[in-house]
């Protein structure tokens, strides 16, 4: 036996009861009908004349509905007479490569087919000119030469900093369509600085480049959209602010205010751009966000398929698995690193042989007396969050509170003979 199973062979790992969190499900069920009613508004209307060429910015995330967003987009610009072609606006996704960025697209299900409209995938940028701190900004070239820009994405709390304005219409216009470079102009000085410079970006492409309008989507916490907006360039100003608010609110939680260990099956880009979200966690990879529970130790298990290697937020967590680290493609995660500046989540976790161990080496270093009453979560991954499982110490804390019920009494977790959950 070696000196790790040696000090982790006594820990033990304590009996958990499944749980099911009620979360509010208002969604948009036509959601097609709603946004064609908020595209025909006067103010959206009135800025599309015949023979315009416009660019339609849409991104990396997988937004719920954005296959169905894209192409009633497209269809109202067609219908006003206009000449809609997509632009993958994603920074430094894809590689940084125009096919790349396409095939992301695709990934998504956003096709030339699908939308009914031709994507235009280029890494070359227009440089508009310089904020006030010295900071360049930078232009999708395609974009730049349209008649007309349109932006699709969903409005949401950011990982890695706080501001009135986090990921959402402003962040597409300032980072998405500024391509590799102008992602990498905006994380220059860092998150400390984004809460600023992701408006004042937006606000200098907005004053020189016709953007007519942009569609932000809120998601409820089963990430379905609950609210669809339609915003003027005035309206993005004045209202994105609000719509961040809403889009806190929605947001599904863990309702523990403090766990002694979090243990995460799977972490992921399609889960969250950190691989598991701050947000859920507690967990931040800056000093420059906040909110969530206070988590003594978090123990992540596995890669999703669709990550396709991308590991990065491994390095938030506190301990992983061999298997996780062997799936692990290192220059797609440190890429990630390298372009947003913010290293901590690509750093590999302390790392063990197998599931068991590495719960168990997050019960040992959780830093209380007795490891039978651990206050310990486990969860399948920060986006599927309405069912999850709970140790015995929070068993009375979920009967006492209104979102959640036990739906099964307490049962040990189940190992194979290779030390892996079943």
């Amino acid at each position: 036996m070696g000196i790790l199973q040696e000090l982790l062979k006594n820990i033990p790992i304590p009996q958990m009861a499944r749980v099911k969190v009620n979360f509010e499900n208002n969604r948009i069920e036509d959601l097609g009908s709603e946004l064609m009613k908020k595209l025909q508004r006067d103010k959206i209307r009135s800025a599309i004349k015949p023979g315009m060429e416009i660019a339609i910015a849409v991104g990396s995330r997988g937004l719920d509905r954005l296959v169905e967003m894209t192409a009633v987009t497209v269809q109202f610009l067609q219908e006003a007479g206009a000449k809609p072609f997509i632009v993958p606006s994603m920074g430094s996704h894809g590689g940084a490569t125009a096919e790349g960025q396409r095939e992301v697209l695709a990934h998504l299900g956003v096709t030339e087919q699908s939308a009914g409209c031709e994507i235009r995938s280029s890494m070359e940028v227009v440089k508009l000119g310089e904020l006030p701190n010295g900071l360049p900004v930078y232009l999708d070239q395609f974009a730049a030469q349209a008649d007309g820009i349109v932006v699709i994405n969903r409005v949401k709390p950011h990982t890695a900093f706080r501001g009135p304005v986090e990921s959402g219409v402003m962040k597409m216009i300032s980072i998405g369509l500024g391509k590799q470079k102008g992602a990498e102009a905006c994380h220059q000085l860092g998150f400390k600085y984004m809460a600023e410079n992701v408006p004042a970006m937006a606000k200098m492409i907005m004053d020189q480049k016709p953007v007519l309008f942009g569609v932000a989507s809120l998601e409820n916490a089963f990430d379905k959209v609950a609210i669809i907006e339609v915003l003027t360039p005035g309206e993005i100003l004045a209202e994105e602010e609000g719509l961040q608010v809403k889009a806190k609110e929605l947001l599904p939680k863990l309702y523990f205010e403090q766990l002694e260990v979090l243990v995460i099956d799977e972490i992921g880009k399609n889960i969250s751009g950190d691989g598991m979200d701050p947000n859920i966690t507690g967990r931040y990879p800056t000093p420059y966000a906040y909110g969530g529970p206070d988590v003594n130790k978090i123990a992540v298990l596995d890669l999703t398929p669709q990550t396709e290697g991308n590991a990065n937020g491994v390095g938030t967590a506190d301990f992983t698995t061999q298997r996780l680290v062997d799936k692990m493609d290192r220059e797609v995660t440190y890429a990630n690193g390298l372009t947003s500046t913010v290293v901590a989540p690509t750093k590999i976790a302390t790392t063990l042989p197998n599931d068991r161990e590495t719960i168990q080496a997050a019960i040992k270093t959780s830093n209380i007396l007795d490891f039978h009453k651990v206050k310990m979560v486990r969860i399948k991954n920060t986006l599927e969050l309405s069912e999850l499982e709970v140790s015995a110490a929070l068993v009375e804390h979920v009967k006492q509170h209104p979102q959640m019920e036990l739906i099964s009494d307490l049962y040990p977790l189940s190992f194979d003979n290779q030390g892996n959950l079943i």
